[in-house]
């Protein structure tokens, strides 16, 4: 089973609507990922603003930074 994961983004980000339509495949197939919008959380605008979209494992913490591709996310998942 793939780890949970989280989809750090914003509204209006083009690069995150990207993001979360190459993550669909995995979403289909069992990955559960929460979208979390940074604006929402204090602090997370200056840890993250110019790094979004980030995939992040809720079980490690390890983090994907944009760019990533489909490849790219099977070996972090795994």
């Amino acid at each position: 089973m793939p780890p949970e994961c989280q989809l750090f983004g914003t509204l209006g980000c083009h690069l995150c609507e990207v993001a979360e339509a190459l993550l669909m495949p995995f979403v289909e197939h069992g990955l559960l990922v929460e979208l979390v919008d940074i604006a929402e959380h204090e602090g997370m605008i200056d840890t993250y603003g110019l790094l979004i979209p980030v995939l992040r494992r809720c079980d490690t913490g390890a983090e994907l930074r944009w760019p990533f591709d489909a490849e790219q996310v099977v070996t972090f998942l795994g």
